[in-house]
């Protein structure tokens, strides 16, 4: 199975990340992609982005050699209340909005059921999809989250990336791929790419999903249409910030 969408990737708007925006459009072409989400951390992890670059995310083509550029966010859940470190007028606007715990922002980090947090993340309406929730040091109610998620109009993440930096996530990303199956609740494969060359790799996803024979139809970004179908039926227009 090909992804066509990757709904997570970085620029050197994140300075962990080594790649600029014409470069990752280029090899996303090169990969065959038709469409990715700019999506770089937002300001409360240390070298996440100024407000000021999302602000400014419209002086970006909403097409690239011929991929289509979404403006997004991977947005910081800093504490146990939910609370984000983006204004929520300004997510509004975003084409998609990811939402993730990163322990150098995270208050919280003593807790030992961080199930409140991902709660009030996945009823915050300005929110699309939870990303790599997997960590054993973040433990939450799989079951009780992902229904919700189910009831939002929320979406799960699989994140290639975790394959390789959060090894220890992988078993808890597995059960989180299995009550979704089981559920039916959509989730997005992404790369979290930090360069071009990780662009549209899922590799090490797609075959843990496929073990578990998990549903394509489930895979929301497994092309556009799929992805901007399921934003409709939310109530989301993509590209509506510069219409």
């Amino acid at each position: 199975m090909k992804i066509l969408f990757d709904t997570h990737t970085h620029t050197i708007a994140s300075t962990h990340a080594y790649s600029t925006v014409l470069e990752m459009a280029k090899y996303a072409q090169e990969a065959g992609l038709e469409a990715i989400a700019i999506t770089d951390h937002a300001p409360a992890i240390p070298d996440g982005a100024h407000p000021w670059h999302f602000q400014n995310l419209k002086a970006l083509p909403r097409e690239i050699y011929g991929v289509k550029i979404l403006y997004g966010a991977e947005i910081n859940i800093l504490d146990l209340e939910g609370n984000i470190d983006l204004p929520e007028e300004l997510l509004a606007k975003l084409d998609v909005v990811n939402a993730s715990i990163h322990r150098p922002c995270y208050k919280d980090l003593d807790a030992q059921d961080h199930t409140s947090a991902y709660e009030k993340i996945v009823q915050n309406p300005v929110v699309d999809i939870i990303c790599h929730s997997g960590s054993p040091a973040f433990k939450y109610d799989y079951e009780k989250i992902i229904d919700l998620a189910k009831k939002n109009h929320k979406l799960m993440e699989i994140n290639n990336h975790s394959f390789f930096v959060r090894k220890d996530s992988i078993p808890n990303c597995k059960r989180i791929a299995e009550i979704c199956k089981e559920k039916e609740v959509g989730i997005v494969v992404s790369s979290d790419a930090h360069i071009t060359f990780d662009l549209g790799n899922y590799d090490n996803a797609l075959d843990m999903l496929k073990e578990i024979s998990f549903p394509e139809k489930l895979i929301i970004n497994r092309n556009f249409k799929s992805f901007e179908d399921f934003m409709n039926e939310k109530g989301k227009k993509l590209f509506a910030w510069n219409m």
